[in-house]
């Protein structure tokens, strides 16, 4: 192929980022099909699935269904579908998926009852079990509901987001009339039978079984369960909202008026038909295609009732392995990590390595003389988190902190605005976000004086300071004391609170007026070099049109591109003429892949960066972002180990076709599943490692990918 000669033709090379995104979920609902995955983290990920399509009906065919209704709406700049055109095939694409769920909820609920774990129906029940459950009903749930029928002195009500309601088609002097009624959210999601074996019914089904007995002067002709969704596309910038109080007074009023956005979705747990469809479409004002029957429950969110009443030898064959993140073997245990970090930088590897040395260094910085300030970016925090607690301490002991916390971090607004009077209270200084502009980096800055000198310790992460997520998510933490950095470190912050965006950093990458160019011109760089160039990125998604086509140059100028990505990928992998030189795996496991890394070129001139950003048009130009250098030679080598033996999953890595559909890998001989190895490194390192100063070798090559390299030459190119 003539490199110069490579002419674009983006619909060749570039997918819809709603399918892509569906694809993806897909992958999550794969891994409730895998029978290597214990069966109740077969029905976690069946969970996950469900949250995430409730989080993309909410978001991404929200802002759709808004953008369906303009008169001059754009059309999508990677296919040019409009948005009709892509809620039609959105709504073609979901149907299938929700019977898939079905599929794979009851081949795992089958073969829970094979283990003593029964998910039963009323025709499974004894005659004594029907008697108890009749009599629960009377005595615990009958009391608390609040049902009503619904005619011209009893309006329609509002159906709150993902609240369940049963609706029913009552008899009236031979007319049809609505009953509905809502579901509890104090009462049990699941009932338990006395028994040897975990039996148990949903209470859901419980109201469905005895709804006779709450109307009891109607005849029943139907009845149904089921859900809505609402839109949740709300911004500042689409609402006529005046900020005249502070922006947290502001962003309280925004989730009042976001819970009454409009329906995108109907769900029901059981078929509906005739008279009750129309007439739950003509008072949700929905249409056909918005409403999804499911036969598996829509609400499953009952691992942890499950998992409170089994034995602990059944829970250990139903769940994974336990994984306590391990201490860090470049970190000592009996000396300060401000010390440990002045000496040489660290790297903590999230969730195979713990959090509790960037907690135990901003604790210190609470209680040491030298410090004199702490200034932090916080975009989610968990709902119990001891970093707010030694921020406080910081303030309350006189020095200056600054956190800069965005109350726009998306159904985790409530919880910042919490966070942020605590915060206040406590004397430190908050900024929220800058203008329209979220802020998404991940940055602390410690300044400490010490014998008339400032000194700057900088950490930078790519995932959230929460405290729970970091046992789940794989993440990056980098805590270095490079004056550089810190300094630009510095600068950011003195930036950000006067709301300069424009600000120039030598050594750090920002969003949203620098890194986008940045990464323009590294990509520009190795497409120079030709055969020779090399780049391998790892992000959570990939949208950005002006990103992809630079990066379709650099294929077809010949560079190795070698790409993983968790979640959506616009840029299509492999089409002859464009991409060809692009390879995508896709990892869905035990962990949420979250680290993001820039690689450019190989060896001693290689280009190395861990960032918060992901390859998207928002965090580009529509966020603040940091991507950090890294130039210590030791963690240069452990990142580009980490993500060299992530190619050589067998297991769970997929590998992205030019249609977009993903395939596992051609050789399955050898199943490698590398977040597992991951953990069984982490250990043997851990207990190979005495809580001492005692310097180590961390050689991850050796440890997972040698035997694999000898079974696999498949992928022995993309490291070259």
């Amino acid at each position: 192929m003539d490199h110069k000669d490579c002419s674009a033709n983006q619909y060749l090379y570039m997918q819809n980022r709603e399918l892509s995104w569906l694809r993806f979920n897909e992958r999550v609902l794969q891994e409730a099909q895998d029978p290597e995955v214990p069966l109740l983290e077969r029905m976690k990920f069946i969970t996950i699935f469900s949250r995430n399509l409730d989080e993309f009906f909410m978001i991404r065919v929200g802002s759709l269904s808004d953008l369906a209704g303009e008169k001059e709406a754009g059309v999508d700049n990677k296919t040019g579908m409009t948005a009709r055109q892509q809620l039609d095939q959105i709504y073609e694409a979901v149907r299938p998926l929700y019977l898939q769920r079905d599929l794979t909820y009851f081949d795992i609920r089958r073969q829970l009852k094979d283990k003593g774990i029964c998910h039963l129906s009323m025709k499974d029940l004894s005659e004594e079990e029907n008697q108890y459950l009749s009599e629960y009903f009377l005595k615990y749930i009958l009391p608390i509901l609040s049902p009503q029928i619904v005619d011209n002195h009893h309006p329609f009500p509002f159906i709150p987001n993902k609240k369940g309601f049963m609706a029913l088609q009552l008899e009236h002097k031979n007319k049809d009339l609505l009953g509905l009624i809502p579901i509890p959210e104090t009462i049990p999601e699941l009932i338990f039978l006395p028994s040897e074996e975990t039996r148990f019914l949903p209470s859901v089904r419980l109201i469905r079984e005895y709804a006779h007995m709450i109307f009891n002067m109607y005849p029943i002709k139907e009845k149904v369960l089921f859900y809505v969704t609402r839109n949740a596309d709300l911004t500042l910038e689409d609402e006529d909202i005046d900020i005249v109080d502070d922006f947290r007074s502001t962003m309280k009023k925004l989730l009042k008026k976001r819970s009454r956005l409009e329906i995108v979705r109907l769900e029901t747990e059981q078929k509906i038909s005739g008279w009750l469809k129309e007439t739950l479409k003509d008072k949700l004002n929905i249409t056909q295609n918005q409403i999804y029957c499911s036969r598996s429950p829509i609400a499953m969110n009952f691992d942890s009732q499950i998992s409170a009443v089994i034995d602990h030898k059944l829970k250990a064959k139903l769940y994974y392995r336990p994984f306590k993140p391990q201490a860090s073997p470049m970190i000592s245990g009996r000396e300060s990590i401000l010390a440990q970090a002045v000496r040489k930088d660290l790297l903590l590897t999230y969730p195979y390595e713990s959090m509790e040395p960037f907690l135990r260094m901003i604790r210190e910085a609470a209680y040491d003389p030298g410090v004199i300030s702490i200034k932090i970016t916080i975009y989610r925090l968990a709902n119990k988190t001891k970093l707010v607690e030694y921020l406080c301490a910081a303030a309350e002991n006189g020095k200056e902190v600054v956190v800069l916390i965005e109350l726009r971090a998306r159904f985790d607004e409530q919880n910042n605005i919490d966070w942020s009077e605590r915060l206040e209270e406590s004397g430190c200084r908050l900024i929220y976000g800058i203008g329209e502009y979220k802020v998404h980096s991940k940055l602390c800055l410690i300044t400490r004086k010490i014998h008339g000198e400032y000194q700057f310790i900088t950490q930078v992460g790519t995932g959230n300071y929460n405290e729970k997520t970091t046992e789940l998510y794989t993440d990056f933490s980098l805590i270095t004391a490079n004056q550089d950095i810190g300094k630009d470190a510095s600068d950011f912050f003195k930036n950000m609170t006067i709301s300069n965006l424009r600000g120039e950093y030598f050594h750090l990458l920002a969003a949203p007026f620098s890194m986008k160019s940045k990464l323009i011109e590294l990509i520009e760089e190795e497409a120079a070099k030709k055969e020779e160039g090399r780049i391998a990125i790892k992000v959570n998604s990939v949208t950005d049109v002006d990103l992809i086509n630079k990066l379709r140059e650099a294929s077809c100028a010949g560079v190795k591109i070698t790409m993983i990505v968790r979640g959506i990928c616009c840029i299509l992998p492999g089409v002859p003429g464009e991409t060809e030189n692009i390879h995508i795996v896709n990892i869905v496991g035990r962990f949420l892949e979250h680290s993001r890394i820039f690689r450019f070129g190989i060896g001693k001139e290689q280009k190395l960066y861990i960032s918060s950003a992901d390859l998207m048009t928002r965090n580009m130009q529509r966020r603040v972002e940091i991507a950090c250098p890294i130039y210590s030679e030791e963690i240069r080598d452990r990142i580009n180990e980490i993500f060299d033996s992530m190619l050589y999953d067998t297991e769970k890595a997929r590998i992205m076709q030019k249609n977009g559909t993903y395939k596992r890998q051609p050789d399955h001989l050898n199943e490698i599943n590398i977040q597992e190895l991951f953990i069984e490194k982490a250990k043997a390192m851990a207990a190979a490692t005495p809580n001492t100063d005692r310097k180590r070798k961390d050689r991850l090559l050796p440890f997972v990918a040698m035997p694999i390299l000898r079974l696999n030459r498949y992928f022995s190119r993309l490291i070259q």
